[in-house]
C-alpha cells in the first residue's frame, strides 16, 4: 500500500497553509471554543446524572 513519505506530508500542509493560511486563527478559536462548549456540556450531563442518583438512594 502507498505511505506518504516526509515530503509529501511536508508539501501537502504547504499547500493548505498557502490556501488555508488566513483562515486558520479564526478555525482554531471556532475549534477551541466548540471544544469548551462540549466539555461545559459532558459536565453538565454528569452533574444532573449525579442529581438523579443521589436522590435515588435512601
Amino acid at each position: 500500500m502507498f505511505a506518504p513519505g516526509i515530503f509529501q506530508v511536508l508539501a501537502v500542509l504547504l499547500v493548505v497553509l498557502l490556501i488555508f493560511g488566513n483562515r486558520l486563527p479564526s478555525v482554531a478559536r471556532s475549534l477551541g471554543q466548540s471544544i469548551i462548549e462540549f466539555k461545559k456540556g459532558v459536565k453538565e450531563i454528569e452533574s444532573k446524572k449525579d442529581e438523579t442518583h443521589a436522590g435515588d438512594t435512601p
